[in-house]
């Protein structure tokens, strides 16, 4: 074990025993969900909620921004109780998306979840998941092209499930995203602890005194902790929550090639530069806002 990861590990059954949860080893919570239940970080999607009447303008400003196709608009139900949404799947080289625009009120727990992971069997991937600590908040139901569930982690973190009846295939990302998730100190350690178990994870990066200029506060310091599995990236921020707008707001962060040409694309393309650009952890940062409200982090590595 990298010495990084047996640090982690250390501090999460530390703040596990504190909680008085059960101290459940990260090894063993891997063996209890094995095999992977991951398919791949191109069939990991951002999910977006906007208004219908903002769903083209938005799908336009992004694709305007990164490149990218869209699917033709649907209306359709995609919950297990009656609602209608316009949907829309967009592909980049820099990451996915599913779009959606509710012309009904949208049924509750939706629009609360981050992601949508592809999974190659529903059954045993909520299997694995109760088995690594999470909880079921929506139980699997099918929609018209599979199956869905969602579940919730410690620290309140929602992702949906899914698992598509005819596999889709799609090309290799250029570049990975990364979700960006906030959380606290007194949740970090066990979020992290059973996460990476779950999606069979590295913890790839634990700094305990990050700058905190990635955070709008940039004479202060936070913990910054960086995770690859098979259904992408992750980067957690654990903070004391007094975050500046629009820190927090962001739900993946997107890596390009130079930041300063994206950000004109976008301000082209109707988006806002709330944040930024920046330098910080040797890349240049920017958070923008397109059309509809989803607010993004867009970095670059840092220029010489």
């Amino acid at each position: 074990m990298r010495v990084i990861e047996a640090f982690v590990l250390t501090a999460s059954l530390i703040c596990l025993a504190a909680s008085g949860a059960a101290l459940v080893p990260t090894s063993a919570i891997a063996e209890s969900v094995k095999p992977d239940v991951a398919v791949g970080p191109q069939y990991t999607t951002t999910h977006v909620y906007v208004a219908p009447e903002d769903v083209e303008r938005f799908v336009s400003s992004f694709i305007a921004t990164f490149g990218g196709t869209a699917s033709k608009q649907a209306v359709t139900t995609v919950t297990p109780t009656p609602s209608r949404t316009i949907f829309q799947a967009v592909r980049a080289a820099v990451g996915a998306l599913s779009v959606f625009g509710y012309q009904t009120p949208i049924p509750y727990p939706f629009g609360l979840e981050r992601t949508g992971y592809l999974v190659a069997d529903m059954d045993r991937a909520i299997r694995a998941a109760r088995s690594a600590g999470a909880s079921v908040i929506v139980a699997p139901f099918d929609d018209p092209i599979g199956r869905d569930a969602v579940i919730q982690w410690p620290g309140g973190v929602n992702m949906q499930l899914y698992w598509h009846t005819t596999p889709p295939s799609y090309p290799d990302l250029r570049t990975i995203p990364d979700s960006r998730i906030y959380v606290s100190p007194d949740k970090a350690d066990e979020f992290i602890h059973r996460f990476a178990a779950f999606a069979r994870g590295k913890i790839v990066s634990d700094d305990r005194h990050a700058s905190g200029i990635g955070i709008g506060r940039r004479q202060d310091i936070y913990r910054l902790v960086r995770i690859e599995t098979a259904f992408g990236k992750l980067t957690v921020l654990v903070t004391d929550g007094h975050l500046p707008h629009p820190y927090g707001h962001e739900l993946t962060g997107y890596q390009v090639e130079k930041l300063s040409d994206t950000l004109i694309k976008a301000k082209a393309a109707g988006a806002a530069v709330l944040a930024g650009p920046y330098s910080v952890d040797h890349s240049d940062a920017a958070i923008v806002q397109f059309p509809g409200g989803y607010v993004a982090e867009i970095h670059s590595p840092e220029a010489n």
